[in-house]
């Protein structure tokens, strides 16, 4: 049995959250215990030879990207999926997640090292070896360059570039914008490229370009440092391109600032991945002329799996809730983790004697309420909830309660209220200023006086 090539990094690279490149370089790839994949002789007819991999270095570079696609339909196939580009990268994603979760940042050493796991370097003098015949050759495991080795290099070259004894020019430049060299090294440590990028032909046309969108310069270290693959991107090639894209489809150049300081990422996706997400945008329901605002709204969405986004959309309709309305009010919901964070705050309120209905209510109305803690905020001000003198009904009318400070604004004006003899709707009690809380509170008294 033949293992098919490794994918390339370009192939790779567009996968949503996959951080920097991967190289996987031309060996053996067995997936640890979740997938197992062998040479498939398959394309889309079901049966016929793919590629042949004797060509040159273009043919090869095509073959192993069919063959590695053919390998991976032919595996979705299996498991009832589409066979399609776009389901390949949505069931490949979670996986990649998941490996990322177990070997952090050595995830790359793993793959690359594969069926070795990457060692620390260490010399033959340090090794145990057992006792073998004389004249035989002790096996010493050949030294794997490590991603810590790596990570070294580059936090080294930090503060020497190897022939001045400097600090890299580029280097230098961001610490006289603000970047402190702290921020530097934490983004090199999960970033190694960072260290070796050009001033003059990487860094330097990023940030100037930034500036000229209007992002303020005390923003500049924070969206590189969120995500430093935006210097190894063409302007003239990826981010005009992707910007312009995005242009035509609503986004207003006026809030391009506030859309890269939420998610710099925005600007890294392929046109693929743009175009897969914001269809399925269109199909959820979402009226195209909103696209704009919720992308400066809500910029992340472009970062979630089509298929996380499809699952909540489902689980959000289960309840009744117009799936079209919760994007364009509140597209950042759309991240939340259906098992651990949704289903318990649905479970929540029907513990309590909400229906369905009412939840649909209250999500519609208030879209931020299923990003609230369960323990830090719903349930304290549930129980403070119960010493107020409103029915349940008027947290479906009014959810936004949730969002309020228990302790800064509930708990004081309610107390007001109470002194006061007089009773005012809950959206009265908490949405409007001081001054006018007071001044709706001394309309209520005196008409309750007169």
């Amino acid at each position: 049995m033949q293992a098919f090539p490794a994918v390339r990094s370009s192939d790779l690279s567009s996968l949503p959250g996959a951080g920097a490149a991967f190289f996987i370089p031309r060996t053996q790839v067995n997936f640890p215990k979740k997938l197992f994949f062998c040479r498939a002789k398959f394309s889309h007819s079901g049966n016929a030879e793919l590629p042949s991999l004797g060509g040159g270095p273009a043919n090869l570079v095509v073959a192993e990207k069919e063959e590695a696609k053919a390998v991976l339909t032919l595996f979705l196939k299996k498991q009832g999926q589409e066979l399609t580009t776009l389901e390949i990268r949505d069931a490949l994603n979670p996986y990649l997640e998941t490996l990322y979760k177990e070997y952090g940042d050595i995830l790359v050493d793993v793959v690359e090292n594969f069926p070795n796991p990457p060692i620390e370097e260490r010399s033959i003098e340090n090794l145990s070896v057992s006792p073998l015949e004389e004249g035989s050759v002790v096996p010493v495991p050949a030294p794997i360059t490590t991603l810590k080795s790596k990570k070294l290099r580059a936090l080294a070259r930090l503060t020497d570039d190897g022939s001045t004894g400097k600090p890299p020019p580029h280097i230098i430049y961001l610490t006289e914008i603000g970047m402190e060299m702290e921020v530097i090294k934490e983004v090199t440590r999960k970033f190694p490229n960072f260290a070796y990028y050009s001033l003059d032909g990487k860094i330097k046309p990023l940030v100037e370009f930034l500036l000229d969108l209007g992002v303020p310069k005390s923003y500049i270290p924070t969206i590189l440092s969120k995500r430093p693959q935006l210097c190894g991107l063409s302007l003239s090639e990826n981010l005009i391109p992707t910007m312009t894209y995005l242009e035509n489809l609503g986004m207003d150049k006026k809030q391009w600032t506030k859309a890269i300081s939420r998610f710099p990422a925005l600007l890294t996706y392929s046109r693929q991945n743009l175009e897969s997400t914001i269809n399925l945008l269109y199909e959820l329901g979402l009226p195209a002329e909103n696209l704009g605002k919720v992308l400066t709204r809500g910029p992340q969405i472009i970062g979630h799996s089509t298929v996380n986004i499809k699952a909540t959309a489902q689980y959000f309709h289960s309840l009744g809730v117009d799936v079209g309305s919760l994007l364009h009010k509140y597209p950042q919901t759309f991240g939340l983790n259906i098992e651990a964070t949704l289903k318990p705050v649905t479970a929540f309120f029907l513990e309590r004697g909400f229906c369905t209905a009412d939840i649909a209510q209250m999500i519609s109305t208030y879209g931020a309420l299923y990003t609230l803690s369960l323990s830090d905020n719903m349930r304290p001000k549930w129980e403070f909830f119960l010493t107020m003198c409103y029915p349940k009904s008027d947290l479906v009318k009014f959810p936004q309660y949730f969002g309020y400070s228990l302790d800064v604004r509930i708990k004081p004006r309610y107390a007001t209220m109470v002194a006061s003899g007089v009773t005012l709707s809950l959206n009265v009690l908490l949405s409007h200023s001081d001054d006018d809380f007071d001044r709706f509170l001394k309309r209520k008294m005196e008409k309750n006086a007169g």
